[in-house]
């Protein structure tokens, strides 16, 4: 079993930046597939990006594409997603999950554990 901790969440202008990071503890975070989603209060929850174990393979959601990058670093057990260029759509309490399946995973039900959540604001 792993716990996942949120933090770097906040209120940023459009078009600033803001860093996500998410915290592992128990097991080791390279045992899962990790992956970054989001939701706004009233629909459901989405994915942002993804990455594998290893950290070799990652996946964006057409909205993260070319403004997000989501990285790992297993030694310390921690995932992060960077946060480029960001707009008023981008809104949302965003999550770390972990996934004990191989690959990159793209799907809520493919994901085993979740964090709390951390809120993002973007101000227009």
């Amino acid at each position: 079993q792993v716990q996942l901790v949120e933090s770097g969440g906040g209120l940023v202008q459009a078009g600033g930046s803001l860093s996500l990071s998410c915290a592992a503890s128990g097991r080791p975070a390279s045992s899962y597939g990790m992956g970054w989603f989001r939701q706004v209060l009233g629909k459901e929850r989405e994915i942002v990006a993804a990455i594998s174990r290893s950290g070799g393979s990652t996946y964006y959601a057409d909205s993260a594409k070319g403004r997000f990058t989501i990285s790992r670093d297993n030694p310390k057990n921690t995932v992060h997603l960077q946060m480029n260029s960001l707009k008023f759509e981008d809104t949302a309490v965003y999550y770390c999950a972990a996934s004990s399946r191989f690959s990159v995973r793209l799907y809520l039900d493919e994901y085993d554990y979740w964090g709390q959540g951390t809120q993002v604001t973007v101000s227009s």
